[in-house]
């Protein structure tokens, strides 16, 4: 869906406030979207379950896209892992990236696992604005890796002294953060096409750099600031 750059929530029957209030909580908490409509109900808003999953459609990938030019940099070590999350009854693959710091890099989903996979990740990776090129890049021993970063060191978009490391156990770090996006997705009982999934995961990824601090006006520990920052992305009091 195409948003209005003014007014993104034009023509909707309800108010920003009740639309962002339903991105930040399906976002950031393992619900569902009946769960989510139980919520609204109870504050006295009567809301279809079908409307919410329109709304993560419509906002959650425009809140990833806004939340960008914001991000803290992150550096130079680079965690690299893929993990599966289940699509019409069928595992596809995430690639994800943090720093040293847990810093999330950035994401990918992907219906494939290999070299091609591994190159279209890093490449959105180092086009991002909160990126660098790495000096290091840990990864697991999966074949693909060392595949696509040779490939693009001699097409000279990855830096040549970037340093490969296929240790396991350095990896922790990522993988203790898919975690966070595998309660998320668990409610849902997994998504119905690949579309769905990859606008959902945007949103799910965009509120964990919020909730991190990777934003530098609203810190991880500050929900209030936090809010605040999102209703100034669509130019809303939410």
């Amino acid at each position: 869906m195409k948003q209005n750059n003014k007014n993104p929530f034009k023509g909707r029957q309800f108010t920003a406030e009740i639309i962002l209030w339903a991105l930040r909580w399906y976002l950031q908490f393992p619900i569902s979207y009946r769960d989510l409509e139980r919520m609204f109900a109870d504050r006295g808003v009567q809301v279809d379950h079908t409307t919410l999953f329109r709304w993560i459609q419509a906002y959650a990938p425009e809140l990833e896209k806004r939340i960008r030019p914001h991000l803290r940099m992150t550096n130079g070590s680079w965690r690299v892992d893929e993990t599966y999350i289940r699509v019409k009854g069928k595992w596809v693959y995430l690639y994800r990236a943090v720093d040293a710091r847990g810093q999330t890099i950035d994401f990918l989903l992907s219906p494939k696992r290999d070299a091609a996979a591994a190159r279209r990740f890093f490449r959105k990776a180092l086009k991002q604005p909160h990126t660098v090129n790495p000096r290091t890049i840990t990864v697991d021993k999966n074949a693909a890796y060392p595949i696509a970063t040779r490939a693009m060191k001699q097409e000279r978009t990855l830096w040549r002294f970037a340093k490969l490391r296929q240790v396991k156990f350095l990896n922790n770090i990522v993988e203790q953060d898919h975690r966070r996006i595998k309660r998320l997705v668990r409610p849902g009982l997994g998504f119905k096409s690949f579309t769905s999934a990859s606008r959902t995961i945007a949103g799910y990824e965009a509120m964990a750099m919020i909730r991190k601090g990777q934003v530098v006006s609203a810190p991880a520990n500050d929900m209030g600031a936090q809010h605040d920052f999102i209703a100034a992305l669509f130019s809303a009091a939410a």
